[in-house]
């Protein structure tokens, strides 16, 4: 009988690289999943792989998708399992006169079009330092909302 195990399925390495990111050891992931602290390490190892209930246990216990959990492959993207709902697209170059091309990914998840423009922000912090882009759809929306729900109360004071 032919192994049903995908080699090309990364559960194993994501399990094991999940595992010490959260700083738990088997029997806590073991308690948390209700299973045993064998069934971890098979899992690990890549003897067997958990069952759809499992996957989705342990994805919920780390916080990543399922799909990440099942097939992202660190060594392929360079980069560890994002957090569920957060994403990595990759690397973008500046070109000579400062414009960036957005990763296709990123484009479609956020139905962004050409032409569409952006808020820079930026943080000069060592430690958390960087610049980001938000589209100014977004960010006008916000300001009028709140803008919207503090206007109410300016009037009843005055």
């Amino acid at each position: 009988m032919k192994n049903m195990i995908n080699p090309k399925n990364n559960i194993s390495s994501n399990l094991f690289t999940l595992r010490k990111y959260h700083k738990l050891s088997q029997e806590e992931v073991a308690d948390k999943v209700g299973v045993s602290r064998q069934a971890i390490a098979k899992w690990e190892l890549g003897e067997s792989v958990p069952d759809i209930i499992h996957c989705d246990a342990l994805a919920k216990l780390y916080d990543v998708t399922l799909d990440d959990l099942l097939h992202h492959n660190e060594s392929e993207k360079k980069m560890p399992i994002p957090p569920k709902g957060k994403h990595i697209f990759g690397t973008a170059t500046l070109g000579e006169r400062g414009q960036i091309v957005l990763p296709k990914k990123a484009r479609e998840l956020f139905d962004l079009k050409s032409g569409d423009t952006f808020i820079v922000l930026a943080d000069e912090s060592p430690e958390t330092g960087g610049i980001a882009l938000v589209p100014s759809k977004w960010t006008l929306s916000a300001i009028s909302q709140f803008l919207n729900k503090i206007k109410p109360i300016s009037e009843e004071e005055g």
